[in-house]
C-alpha cells in the first residue's frame, strides 16, 4: 500500500512538473490584452517607474507610425536613482520623457498630467479630466503587457459615460517585463503575474 501511494504522489509531482510551465505561460498570457484604435488625439503612457523604458520605446514607435499627435505621460512622483549628467535622482516621469526624446520624439509634443497618481484608478481618473479639458475624443493607452487587461478595463469604466474612446497598445513583454514562458523564475515576475491577479480581484471588487 505504501508502494502503490509513493507510486502515486511520485506520477503526481510529474504532471504538475510537466504542466506547471504551460500553465503558467498562459496565466501570464491572459494578462495581456490589446484594444485597436487607428488614430487617438493623444498617447497616454502609464506610469511605471521599473518599466519606463519598455513602455516609452511603445509609446515612441505608435508616435513614429502617425497614430496620434502628442505624447502625454502620467507622474507617479517616484525618484529614480542618481543621475551623474544632473546631479541628482530623476523623477521616472522625466526618464521616460528623456527617452522619448532620444528615440526621436520632439519634445514640444510631449506632456505631463502633473498631479501625482498612486495607482491606476488614480491615473484612469486623471486621464479623464485631462482627455475632456483638452475636447479629445480618443486616446491609446500604453502600459506594460502584464497590466493592460486591468488597465483596460480600469479606464473603460472610469471613462463610461464620456465621449472619450480608449484603446490600449501594451509594451512588448521581454525587455523590462519578463517574458510569459519564464516570469515564474523571478521576484519580479511574481510580482508581474501573479500579483497582478491579485490587483485584478482587488479592483473588481473595490471599484
Amino acid at each position: 500500500m505504501k508502494r502503490v501511494t509513493k507510486r502515486r504522489g511520485l506520477v503526481l509531482i510529474g504532471v504538475v512538473t510537466l504542466s506547471w510551465p504551460l500553465a503558467a505561460w498562459a496565466a501570464a498570457r491572459g494578462l495581456i490584452v490589446q484594444s485597436e484604435v487607428a488614430r487617438a488625439d493623444a498617447i497616454v503612457v502609464l506610469a511605471g517607474s521599473s518599466a519606463y523604458i519598455e513602455r516609452a520605446h511603445t509609446a515612441a514607435k505608435l508616435f513614429a507610425a502617425g497614430r496620434a499627435p502628442l505624447i502625454v505621460l502620467t507622474n507617479d512622483n517616484v525618484r529614480s536613482g542618481w543621475s551623474a549628467a544632473q546631479q541628482r535622482n530623476p523623477l521616472f516621469i522625466e526618464r521616460a520623457a528623456e527617452e522619448l526624446a532620444a528615440t526621436g520624439v520632439d519634445r514640444k509634443q510631449i506632456e505631463f498630467i502633473p498631479s501625482p497618481v498612486t495607482n491606476t484608478h488614480d491615473e484612469a481618473v486623471q486621464i479623464r479630466d485631462y482627455a475632456q479639458s483638452r475636447g479629445w475624443h480618443s486616446i491609446i493607452v500604453v502600459t506594460s503587457g502584464y497590466q493592460s487587461r486591468r488597465a483596460l478595463w480600469t479606464l473603460q469604466r472610469v471613462l463610461q459615460g464620456t465621449p472619450v474612446e480608449v484603446g490600449i497598445d501594451p509594451a512588448p513583454t521581454g525587455q523590462q517585463s519578463p517574458a510569459p514562458a519564464v516570469w515564474w523564475c523571478s521576484s519580479f515576475g511574481w510580482k508581474s503575474v501573479a500579483g497582478e491577479y491579485a490587483k485584478i480581484i482587488y479592483y473588481r471588487l473595490r471599484y
